[in-house]
């Protein structure tokens, strides 16, 4: 408890507490809250006190009144989250973790008593993230990857179909993401009747673009739940008039307006059809650092260094992200100041246009001025020397390339597609090549500010929530075998569903401190 400048009634109060006479403790801070209705100490206060009473439901809404008035109190949001554990609520209480995780008094005991509620209510979905959460605050804890891998293999069993061009670094997190929570098998096959029998044979089939694969499996009897995200430039294609929309449960499309009047224009029943959920872009900011390139390299500080004349453009080649343009732009670029280079990373979607591309940068003298160059294997080390990063496409399928150039501070320069006002600052957009010449020519140059862009606006955390609520969704309309609980801490009985041995689990509680822990608050 605190003390300060306070009513007589309000320290009166306090020393009821201390001497454990709760109930007229609570009279007295409750007679100084009639005349100071917004103390969050006094607020506080009197939840704990209506915690040590056993009233949880009224001490959980005090602690509510003060985190409104102070929603950067360690103190109430510690004090909170633990009501809301008392109280069962452990979705409530998880709501709070990511501030607690920022206020650093997040710790693993409070992570495993909730993951425990969870899987009492048998929530599966939110014990596996909570214990995935404490796993990776506290890595000493060996015994929940055991743990995590009973529960995970009893959800429901999902088949991951990807373009294997598709190298994006969205991509493969998603991919990560869903094979920490679900067991998940990795298909690569075109052939539609192979595919068909794997959707047969497991509960969800996720299929990472290949929208024309779709079509077909769509046109069959369904045997399984379908999820299709939607990226690059596939609204585009012919093949959504051809899917039949009604055996799809889950049509996922980046969250932009453009993109939906697309599809609607092409399909006007597919709202109706199937579940439309629009899903931002994600980058992961974790593996896409700022680079200072105010320096030629980070142990090198020269104010006289400007950033590198390199420009990027990431992604595959085809006719609708328009390399045909930025040439055009390029060459008059080149002609205002030839030390400026251009460099492509990615595959061409079709010979003709590679073809087109390589005729042309012969043509208009740019050997020596566009490198075109295979996907990086590393992006973030191979965006280390470019100075900005370009788009021409003529769609806000752009993938999410652009923006981790964006997240590493490179300077964007981008066609003004029909969209792209709804997604980047006029300041960022081109028209014509004269205008792609000022904006790469521009002094303005602010690394922070492009990542601080991508923040706000596309982190991974965000695209990754939204997907797990999509397999939450779909999870809870899959009749699965009943889950054991009470997993941590305690002793269970637990039947794997993916042929490991039936096994009794002893789980001792990590006792370590990871660096993360608090004591409670309460008197």
């Amino acid at each position: 408890m605190t003390t300060g400048t306070k009513s007589e009634q309000y320290h009166r109060g306090l020393e009821l507490a201390e001497a454990g006479q709760y109930q007229e403790a609570l009279f007295r801070i409750e007679e100084h809250l009639h005349t100071a209705p917004h103390d969050v100490e006094a607020l506080n206060d009197a939840g704990a006190i209506l915690h040590c009473l056993g009233r949880t439901t009224e001490a959980i809404n005090r602690f509510v009144q003060a985190r409104r008035l102070n929603p950067d109190s360690a103190e109430v949001v510690w004090n909170l989250a633990e009501a809301y554990l008392a109280d069962g609520s452990a979705a409530e209480a998880m709501l709070l973790f990511d501030d607690m995780d920022r206020m650093d008094i997040l710790n693993v005991d409070v992570l495993n008593r909730a993951a425990n509620i969870f899987l009492n209510q048998a929530n599966i979905g939110h014990a596996i993230e909570v214990l995935l959460r404490s796993l990776q605050l506290a890595p000493q804890q060996k015994i929940l990857s055991s743990i995590i891998e009973v529960i995970r293999c009893k959800r429901p069993r999902i088949t991951y179909f990807r373009d294997p061009s598709d190298l994006a670094q969205s991509t493969a997190d998603i991919n990560q993401f869903i094979s920490a929570r679900f067991p998940l098998q990795h298909a690569e096959s075109h052939n539609v009747e192979g595919i068909y029998e794997l959707t047969r044979r497991n509960d969800i089939a996720w299929f990472e673009g290949l929208g024309d694969v779709v079509a077909e499996v769509s046109k069959k009897p369904k045997v399984g739940r379908i999820v299709l995200r939607l990226q690059h430039l596939e609204p585009y294609d012919r093949w959504p008039t051809q899917v039949q929309w009604q055996n799809i449960d889950a049509l996922i499309v980046p969250d932009r307006s453009s993109v939906k009047e697309t599809l609607l224009a092409q399909v006007p029943h597919i709202k109706s059809s199937t579940h439309l959920v629009a899903v931002p872009y994600g980058v992961n900011l974790d593996k896409f650092k700022l680079m200072d390139r105010s320096s030629p390299s980070p142990d090198v500080c020269r104010t006289d260094y400007r950033r590198p004349k390199n420009l990027a453009c990431v992604g595959r080649l085809s006719m609708t992200s328009n390399p045909m343009f930025l040439l055009q732009c390029m060459q008059k670029l080149h002609y205002i100041d030839p030390e400026y280079k251009l460099f492509f990373a990615g595959p061409f979607e079709s010979l003709s246009l590679e073809h087109y591309v390589r005729h042309m940068v012969q043509s208009l003298a740019l050997a020596d001025v566009v490198s075109l160059e295979p996907w990086p294997q590393d992006l973030n080390a191979w965006l280390r020397d470019k100075g900005c990063i370009v788009c021409s496409s003529i769609t806000d399928f752009l993938g999410t390339a652009l923006l981790e150039g964006m997240a590493c501070g490179l300077k964007p320069v981008i066609h003004n597609f029909p969209g792209a006002s709804e997604i980047f600052p006029s300041e960022f957009l081109f028209n014509i090549s004269e205008e792609f010449c000022e904006r790469v020519l521009s002094e303005s140059h602010e690394p922070q500010r492009y990542r601080r862009f991508v923040e706000e606006n596309f982190p991974m955390k965000k695209s990754l929530r939204e997907i797990d609520r999509i397999l939450a969704q779909l999870e809870a309309d899959i009749d699965l075998q009943p889950t054991d609980t009470n997993l941590v801490p305690g002793t269970v009985n637990a039947e794997v569903a993916c042929d490991m041995p039936s096994r009794d689990l002893t789980v001792t509680p990590f006792n370590g401190d990871p660096g993360h822990n608090a004591e409670s608050l309460w008197p």
